[in-house]
């Protein structure tokens, strides 16, 4: 699902779409379907939707649709790689721009969605590409026009290109290590995950991915996944790639009752703080707060650990504190937090009220900052002060 580009400020900016679709053919196909139409789309196996979308470009794309998936066999033009590629030809389910996928469920709530077992397989031929497989998401449940978040995985990577926004370290998704990058086109956010070498195939659950961006602070539990899709960006060249397989099913139910109590872990360094020798005064009982931050741009995610270092156990806990820098936090995770000018003030949630002696908790916030991001100071447990 890709959309027009507003502005190129990254190499290599992956920007989705068109509002145009053009339909093919609306019944399954049966034998081999040749889509050169800019926005050409065709169904298969009664389930999935296959588009040219060769939205970047006029300069003529052709694809070959089998009953499995898809293959560029014609591929003209090209695009500076500092830009944002020609196209991006893939097999989808759920709503792109109004055309849904035959009896899709989604759009549909993160909150109800338990598993999304998928699996692809991809071809590759030359030119330089990426192989991107997207899932989109946003806060309502929208059937056209452009969604609020996407999420790239990167299977492959040939030529100068690179993720939308910049490196913020690496992570652990689904078994495997990934180079992460965030950023925004100017008309949506982007989180992609590059893959440090190919991969031809793979099975997976696409909700590991979707929680891992809510642990970032990204999206809540109350975003609706819109569609899933496989596919490539060509910036030149392209002919042979091709996807020969694409499942995916998005299984309705009560997800796992446990939340992720932290970020996904990152190469930048934590804050590392001293150990209390001396309890606070007060009767909130002796604590030690860590704080760890990602920035990008006007824009950042906090991750907070509380650690009771008293010998009695906390029974519901308040932790304030204030930011310097006129920070803003946007969303939260793992607690209940509220904001009054510089003064934060984060409660526990149903789950996680209680820190044992020697325990700790954790939660996080996203928030936007002016150029400045300052860590907090001031920090209160229960009102009586933390070391930090």
């Amino acid at each position: 699902m890709k959309r027009p580009i507003r502005a190129l400020a990254a190499i290599g900016l992956f920007i989705a779409g068109t509002a145009t679709v053009i339909t093919v053919a609306a019944t399954p196909a049966q034998a081999d379907v040749r889509i050169c139409e800019q926005y050409g789309t065709t169904t298969i196996q009664g389930r999935y939707v296959v588009q040219n979308n060769r939205w970047g470009s006029n300069a003529e794309q052709c694809i070959n649709v089998t009953d499995t998936g898809f293959s560029i066999v014609s591929q003209q033009g090209s695009a500076a790689t500092n830009g944002a590629p020609l196209s991006y030809p893939s097999v989808y389910f759920g709503c792109h721009y109004t055309n849904c996928s035959p009896g899709t469920n989604l759009p549909l709530q993160v909150s109800q969605i338990s598993a999304i077992p998928t699996s692809i397989n991809y071809t590759y031929g030359s030119g330089t590409y990426n192989a991107s497989f997207d899932i989109w998401l946003d806060p309502t449940p929208r059937r056209d026009g452009v969604n609020q978040m996407e999420i790239m995985i990167w299977f492959n990577r040939q030529g100068s290109i690179q993720p939308i926004g910049s490196s913020v370290g690496t992570g652990t998704v689904a078994g495997r290590t990934w180079d992460v990058w965030r950023g925004s086109n100017g008309s949506n956010n982007v989180i992609s995950y590059v893959a440090p070498s190919p991969i031809n195939s793979w099975s997976f659950n696409v909700l590991d991915f979707v929680n891992d961006i809510r642990s970032r602070g990204a999206i809540t539990n109350s975003w609706y996944l819109t569609s899933i899709q496989g596919g490539f960006e060509p910036w030149n060249g392209g002919v042979g790639n091709g996807v020969t397989s694409f499942s995916t099913t998005v299984n309705q139910g009560t997800p796992p009752t446990t939340p992720p109590t932290s970020p996904p872990t990152t190469t930048r360094p934590p804050v590392t703080t001293p150990p209390v020798t001396t309890p606070p005064p007060g009767g909130g009982g002796a604590c030690r707060v860590a704080y760890t931050a990602n920035s990008w741009n006007n824009g950042f995610t906090g991750n907070v650990t509380v650690t009771n270092t008293s010998s009695s156990t906390v029974n519901g806990w308040t932790l304030g504190f204030s930011f310097p820098s006129g920070q803003q936090i946007t969303n939260s995770w793992n607690a209940t937090v509220t904001q009054s000018g510089s003064s934060v003030t984060a409660r526990n949630v149903g789950y996680n009220g209680t820190i044992a002696p020697g325990a700790s908790q954790s939660f996080g916030f996203q928030g936007t900052h002016g150029g400045t991001n300052g860590a907090p100071t001031g920090w209160t447990l229960n009102g009586t002060a933390c070391s930090s």
